[in-house]
């Protein structure tokens, strides 16, 4: 994965925007908080709302847009003007980022054959009602090597296609 000098961090979630938040704290990502647009994660949907905050300063360099999502199909189409300044870069959590708890508390197989969405084994199963918080998964990987291992076993169990990145890509090697 080639990254512009500057990067945005699109977090689609408060959790997903903990984990970027600890690796960046860790300094385990393949990037410095400091090469980041405003030097914070960024919780922006919307390519337009995106485009009129952040895109209408002048950046000099290329920027990669870094979208940590669980959705293959959520689109971010940027307009014209910007298509040659801006790389978008995908990086898929799908089925849900709560695959992260699940690895970490080794319960993938009583996962699997639950045959529920993970946020609600998660809260059901696991009895953890704030999942899906900031906050909680904050707490809950406050030790980075717990959360990098369980990058690697979801990367390891991921359905990955072709083109397609994972957080083990962001992670430094």
């Amino acid at each position: 994965m080639k990254l512009a000098k500057y990067k945005a961090c699109i977090c689609e979630g408060a959790a997903e925007s903990a984990i970027i938040d600890i690796l960046l704290e860790h300094e385990l990502l393949i990037f410095p908080r400091e090469e980041m647009i405003e030097e914070k994660v960024i919780r922006c949907r919307s390519a337009k709302r995106f485009e009129q905050k952040y895109l209408r300063k002048d950046y000099v360099n290329k920027i990669s847009i870094i979208r940590i999502l669980d959705s293959r199909k959520e689109n971010f189409n940027l307009s014209k003007a910007y298509k040659n300044k801006v790389d978008v870069i995908n990086v898929i959590t799908a089925p849900e980022i709560e695959m992260l708890i699940i690895f970490s508390k080794d319960e993938y197989t009583r996962f699997k054959k639950s045959g529920k969405k993970p946020s609600d084994f998660c809260k059901e199963d696991l009895q953890m009602s704030q999942v899906k918080s900031y906050n909680f998964v904050k707490e809950y990987f406050s030790d980075p090597v717990v959360l990098v291992m369980a990058i690697k076993r979801y990367h390891e169990m991921s359905k990955i296609r072709k083109g397609e990145y994972t957080l083990q890509d962001l992670l430094k090697s």
